[in-house]
């Protein structure tokens, strides 16, 4: 399990401040990128590999 603590999290510039369904990304830390719900912000966070969080990336904005 990747320790988060040290997270910088960040919405996404397109979220509104309506607490709608966002999700926050930190990419700060080494060798991990972390995935959480907004509106939980103390709940559980996915962790992704950098090169599997880009993958994801890449198929959302080919379907997109």
């Amino acid at each position: 399990m990747a320790d988060l603590t040290r997270a910088q999290w960040r919405k996404s510039t397109r979220s509104s401040s309506n607490g709608g369904a966002c999700v926050e990304v930190a990419g700060n830390l080494p060798g991990v990128v972390a995935v959480r719900d907004s509106k939980d912000p103390a709940g559980p966070a996915l962790t992704f590999s950098p090169t599997a969080w880009r993958a994801f990336l890449a198929e959302v904005a080919a379907r997109a």
